[in-house]
C-alpha cells in the first residue's frame, strides 16, 4: 500500500512538472499582441500612403485647397490644405447665372466656388478639425464612403453639387476610399466654416 501511495505521489509530481513546463513553454498573448504592432503600424501607413496618391491624383486640391502665388502661379496653400472654400471670403448670389444658363465658371479666384444652373457650391473642408471639417462628431468613415457612392451629403440629404466628380469618384473600391478617409485624417486641423450652397434664383437675368 505504502508503494503504491509513493508511486501515485511521483505520478502526480510528474504530472504538475510536466504542466509547469508547458506553461512556460507555451506562447503568451501578450507576446503576440505585441508582435502584430509592427504590422498593423505598416498597414494603417501603407493606407495613409495610398489615399495621398490618390488624392493627388483625383487633383482634390484643385477645388478644397485655397491658394497662394507661386513662381509659377496659383498653388494650394500649404497651410490650409484642403480647408475648403474660405469662410472669410463672401460670395453671394449675384454670381449666380441667369435662371437656365448653361453656363458654369468658378465664383472665386482660387476655384473653391463655383456658379452654375445649380446655384454656387463652396468646396467643403475636408480637414480633420473637429468643429467644422470631417472630424466633427458627424462624419464618419462609413458615411464618407456612402456620400461619394450616393452623391448625396451626408449619404442621405442634398445633393454634392457640382463641379465635385463624385460619380467617377464613386467607381473606387472601399480599401481606396477607407485609404483617402485615412489620409484626410493625417492633415493638419483648419477651422474654416464653409457656407452653404446657394440655390439659383428664379428669374435672374
Amino acid at each position: 500500500m505504502h508503494s503504491s501511495y509513493g508511486r501515485l505521489l511521483r505520478a502526480a509530481a510528474y504530472s504538475a512538472l510536466t504542466l509547469a513546463l508547458t506553461s512556460c513553454n507555451r506562447p503568451q498573448p501578450q507576446a503576440q499582441s505585441s508582435a502584430s504592432q509592427p504590422a498593423a503600424a505598416a498597414n494603417a501607413t501603407s493606407a495613409v500612403e495610398r489615399g495621398k496618391y490618390l488624392v493627388t491624383l483625383s487633383g482634390c486640391n484643385d477645388c478644397h485647397s485655397p491658394k497662394v502665388f507661386g513662381p509659377n502661379g496659383p498653388q494650394p496653400d500649404p497651410a490650409r490644405l484642403l480647408s475648403g472654400h474660405p469662410e472669410d471670403e463672401k460670395i453671394t448670389a449675384a454670381f449666380t447665372p441667369p435662371a437656365g444658363s448653361p453656363w458654369a465658371a468658378a465664383a472665386s479666384s482660387d476655384f473653391t466656388a463655383w456658379s452654375g444652373p445649380w446655384g454656387i457650391s463652396f468646396a467643403a473642408n475636408l480637414t480633420p478639425d473637429t468643429n467644422t471639417g470631417l472630424r466633427s462628431g458627424v462624419w464618419t468613415e462609413d458615411l464618407f464612403i456612402k456620400a461619394i457612392r450616393t452623391g448625396k451629403h451626408m449619404g442621405t440629404s442634398r445633393d454634392i453639387l457640382p463641379p465635385m466628380p463624385w460619380p467617377e469618384l464613386s467607381k473606387l473600391t472601399d480599401e481606396d476610399l477607407k485609404a483617402i478617409w485615412a489620409y484626410l485624417g493625417t492633415l493638419k486641423p483648419v477651422t474654416n466654416h464653409v457656407p452653404e450652397p446657394i440655390p439659383p434664383v428664379a428669374g435672374t437675368k
